[in-house]
């Protein structure tokens, strides 16, 4: 289902949230305690802006939302909003001075723009995971949450090896708002 068809689509529209995907950063929050008032989040792949919005409302007064893409994205008030690839380490150094300290979180709704080849698109979902865990491993306090949107396939084993040996308690979530049939799950974890 494309736009606005599903339930949970229509339901952030109703609500005022940029995207569905509201709901999946929301449920792993209430699962996992991610996120209070006061803290510093990065938000990589931030655009549209659902999840910034949320942790806007979840960390301020008090705490620092930077959200970063390659896209274009609206403003949203409290929001930092940086465009530039986090694989870029002045955008790395951009995030960093933003928080202006240690994260305690940071998130990753990285996906590539799918091109229809399943091999590739999930080569390179891979890649942004990867990309993900290694600038949050440069950005966050010891025990900061990190949150990585990941696709079932190959690379998957290797890539959840590669963040248990970096990462401490890793779990996996697959919120209610996902669609059906996606191979798409969440990994939780903390920095060490």
């Amino acid at each position: 289902m494309s736009g606005w068809a599903d339930h949970w689509a229509r339901r952030a529209r109703a609500e005022g949230w940029r995207s569905r995907a509201v709901f999946k950063l929301a449920e792993l929050d209430r699962r996992d305690r991610l996120f209070r008032r006061g803290a510093r989040v990065a938000d990589l792949g931030a655009a549209p802006g659902a999840w910034s919005q949320y942790l806007s409302r979840k960390v301020l007064p008090g705490g620092r939302v930077v959200a970063v893409d390659i896209e274009l994205m609206e403003p949203l008030k409290g929001v930092h909003v940086l465009q530039g690839d986090v694989a870029c380490g002045a955008v790395l150094d951009q995030v960093r001075a933003a928080l202006g300290g240690r994260a305690d979180a940071v998130i990753s709704d990285l996906a590539p723009r799918l091109g229809g080849n399943r091999d590739f698109d999930q080569a390179r979902s891979m890649e942004l995971a990867a990309m993900a865990l290694d600038a949050a491993l440069e950005l966050l306090r010891p025990q900061g949450a990190f949150v990585a949107k990941l696709f079932q396939g190959d690379g998957f084993e290797a890539f959840v090896a590669e963040a248990r040996s970096r990462l401490h308690k890793v779990r996996f979530r697959t919120p209610a708002a996902c669609r059906r049939g996606s191979r798409e799950t969440y990994l939780v974890g903390r920095a060490a």
